[in-house]
């Protein structure tokens, strides 16, 4: 049987799954694998289910290797170094499609969240600060017809964009690094800086690390519009959080929605500090049916590398 780390602690049915077929170590700890720890698990394990903090860097490929397959818990992988990985004959797959749906949902309440300020309504309702109702009292951003900009139009800013286009009547912009066709009215526009300033909310959905850490940087923020809403459900590497925190505090732009933090679960306290801003704790495939098919996904990747099969979801 076969040997098979699970580096988190998986929904019950993936981890009964597993066990059904493999040798199974489960970490019971919320923190991912250091360097160190990558690399030897790597030596010690046949397969290994890693995600998200689990430092799969190209240093931890330079020793001994048992491991034949790295079958990623989660859409993003910039915590594995695929390059390093393939070259030490390391296969590496990851989950796309399954999360889709889910964290277009956490996008559209982080739409909602920031420009109907909720976030901030509700700090007050329990703080017993709520005065009453009034005619001018905590007014936000109207959403339905606001012109939305999608930063990469791969499966999920597709599926944001039509939830705003269907469902808030709202023109839709992206940016592609390519040109993209998408079967929903949108345009694409040639540049970052022509989408944040022509939109009048941004969701940025691309992959995270490699080119795209730090796109979203103090040149783009500086383009938007002073009244421009924010909304990452990427990954926190992909934005300047020192730019975007500047950008908010000099009311450059009117407000932001985060999911996702360059270190994670490190949150700036600036962040914390504005109520301007919408936080929440990277939910967005944070749903029970969402993360059981991740789970089974990922070991359908495993079972095939068994199975000398081609990885269903290789990278």
């Amino acid at each position: 049987m076969k040997k098979l780390l699970i580096t988190r602690r998986l929904p019950e049915a993936n981890l009964a799954a597993a066990r059904a077929r493999y040798d199974v170590t489960l970490r019971e700890t919320s923190e991912g694998l250091t360097v160190a720890e990558a690399a030897a698990a790597l030596r010690d394990y046949d397969a290994i289910l890693p995600t998200l903090g689990d430092q799969f860097v190209a240093a931890a490929f330079e020793g001994e290797i048992r491991c034949g397959v790295l079958a990623n818990f989660g859409v993003g992988y910039n915590h594995i170094d695929a390059v390093a990985a393939a070259k030490a004959g390391v296969a590496v797959s990851n989950t796309p499609d399954v999360v889709t749906d889910a964290t277009a949902d956490i996008g559209m309440t982080l739409i909602l969240s920031t420009c109907r300020r909720a976030g901030e309504g509700e700090r007050m309702v329990r703080a017993d600060k709520w005065g009453g109702w009034g005619p001018t009292q905590m007014l936000g951003t109207h959403v339905t017809g606001k012109t939305v900009g999608i930063v990469g139009m791969g499966r999920i800013g597709q599926a944001v964009a039509r939830r705003c286009h269907y469902g808030f009547e709202m023109p839709v912009l992206f940016f592609n690094r390519s040109p993209k066709a998408v079967d929903l009215p949108a345009r694409q526009v040639a540049t970052l800086a022509e989408l944040m300033a022509a939109s009048d909310i941004i969701v940025v959905t691309v992959p995270g690390g490699g080119a795209n850490t730090k796109m979203i940087d103090a040149a783009a923020l500086a383009a938007m519009k002073p009244t421009g809403i924010f909304v990452n459900i990427a990954r926190g590497d992909v934005v300047d959080e020192d730019a975007l925190i500047a950008a908010l505090q000099s009311g450059q732009i009117a407000g932001a929605g985060l999911d996702v933090f360059a270190k994670e679960p490190f949150v700036p306290d600036a962040f914390r500090a504005m109520e301007n801003v919408v936080l929440l704790p990277h939910l967005g495939t944070a749903a029970l049916e969402v993360r059981e098919a991740m789970g089974q996904m990922a070991l359908d990747n495993i079972i095939a590398w068994d199975e000398g099969r081609p990885l269903p979801q290789a990278v």
